[in-house]
């Protein structure tokens, strides 16, 4: 009998270390599968870090726009696009790390039977926004590079995507967004609180999606003004933000490393690395700006100065941007009411109907300004005979007066909005920039593509170069015409 129970015992064991065999082969610290949701929080916050971060690794736009310059290491305020690989990391972190989470987030979604009939209700307004998402960072890609990888872009199994027409591919976008709006619910929610955006909320991402529109419209203006009129005022019927309380800002958290990265870049780094550029010191100390106190920081004698850019500047001998730009838990801003304000000032000079003018819109933009940086009331600048719409445009020698006026006053609100600052540049060709000292190229119209592109997708990549005029940073793309 007990050599019996010795035998059961044994194969007992035996049976028991084999299943604990097998779990060896799992990894039980990683989720067999990733939720939908998830997918959609990690993409958006890529998104937004690119957006708005200011390592010189991953985004020169805000030293382009020339509202910085860098103390000591100068070569992206030159120009120099190439020494730290740029344009990679940007192509790859809104491809790889936006993009492909996006798709990723989409299917899983998709194919999610959730628990309730009430959950699964909410799925189109889940793909409706992840499509808004992609239709944004999508526009980012095309301003900036030109002709990009679209219609093969995200298949693994193909490597070597071809390069779609730029200007083809951006009005298919707002075809896609257009959709997009149409699928949204607000009656119903949608992410909750995996959107850090709007908390989930769906008439909000209405408003962002309409707004979106009307800026990719307003970019069109000069090459298809009746396309561009049609989505403009399509996009104003759908309901664009409307107050300061729209804006689309990602919330982030005090703690490492969900912080904002320009905190990251401008206080957890210990580095002392950008100072206020010149540029725009100069114009706003000559409007009387009172928004130069909420960017920047007087130097020790009380005034405002900023480094000429590209030069090497002393940190402590320049003004540098306030504890609230670079706070960790500052929104991080992808569009916003006052920018909004000025695409329709831009729309209403171009005769597209819109309601109100463009003098009113113009006002409307700078008020918004003032109160998201708490600068006080905009009554008495507006009144300044170089900041008052109508003295203003009588007193330019612009050939197109009104790119001047609200050009320069767009770029003084979109301040911290680096890579949004530096294509309302282009298309507006205000403000004008300085020329830095040691610049390695002109003015940077759009980023190079990455060199791996070059190398491994040398065919599609060559035939998109010569598309567009050239793989150069001066090389104006489609929209650029003027």
């Amino acid at each position: 009998m007990m050599k019996k129970i010795i035998i059961l015992i044994t194969a007992i064991i035996l049976v028991s270390c084999s299943d604990n065999l097998e779990d060896l082969n799992k990894n039980i610290k990683d989720p067999a599968a990733v939720p939908g949701e998830s997918l959609f929080t990690g993409a958006q916050k890529n998104l937004v870090d690119q957006m708005i971060d200011l390592n010189v690794n991953n985004n020169n736009a805000k030293l382009w726009a020339q509202y910085l310059t860098e103390t000591t290491y100068t070569d992206e305020s030159n120009y120099d696009q190439t020494t730290r690989s740029i344009p990679d990391n940007n192509w790859s972190v809104l491809y790889k790390d936006v993009l492909k989470d996006l798709d990723e987030s989409a299917t899983v979604i998709e194919n999610t039977t959730y628990t309730t009939n009430e959950l699964n209700a909410l799925k189109p307004n889940k793909l409706a926004i992840i499509e808004i998402l992609n239709v944004f960072t999508y526009s980012v890609l095309i301003e900036t590079y030109g002709d990009v990888p679209f219609t093969e872009a995200l298949d693994i199994d193909n490597l070597l995507p071809k390069y779609d027409d730029g200007e083809t591919t951006y009005k298919a976008l707002v075809g896609k967004l257009a959709a997009a709006i149409n699928d949204l619910d607000p009656s119903l929610e949608s992410f909750g609180n995996a959107d850090r955006i709007y908390g989930g909320d769906v008439m909000s991402w209405k408003k962002f999606a309409a707004s979106l529109k009307l800026r990719m419209g307003i970019l069109l203006s000069d090459i298809d003004s009746q396309f561009a009129k049609t989505t403009v005022e399509s996009a104003v019927a759908d309901g664009v933000f409307t107050s300061n309380a729209d804006n689309a800002g990602f919330t982030y958290l005090s703690s490492d490393p969900n912080t904002n990265p320009i905190h990251d870049n401008m206080v957890l780094s210990g580095r002392h690395d950008y100072v206020a550029g010149k540029t725009i010191i100069d114009m706003m100390n000559s409007l009387n700006d009172p928004r130069i106190s909420s960017y920047f920081l007087p130097i020790s004698d009380g005034t405002y100065k900023g480094g000429v850019i590209g030069a090497s500047s002393s940190f402590s001998s320049h003004s540098q941007v306030t504890p609230r730009v670079e706070d960790a838990v500052e929104p991080g801003i992808i569009l916003d009411y006052a920018e909004v304000e000025f695409l329709l000032a831009e729309a209403a000079a171009r005769n597209f109907a819109v309601g109100g003018t463009a003098n009113s819109h113009y006002d409307n933009g700078i008020k918004a300004s003032f109160e998201f940086w708490q600068a006080g009331d905009a009554t008495a600048y507006l009144t300044q005979a170089n900041v008052d719409y109508t003295t203003a445009i009588a007193a330019s020698t612009s050939a197109t007066p009104w790119k001047e006026v609200i050009g320069n006053q767009k770029w003084i609100a979109l301040f911290n909005r680096g890579l949004e600052a530096w294509t309302s540049i282009r298309l507006l060709d205000y403000p004008i920039m300085a020329t830095p000292t040691e610049p390695v190229s002109g003015y940077p119209m759009r980023y190079l593509y990455p060199v791996i592109e070059q190398t491994l997708n040398n065919t599609n990549y060559t035939s998109a170069a010569s598309t567009i005029g050239g793989d150069k940073a001066e090389t104006k793309l489609f929209w650029d015409i003027y």
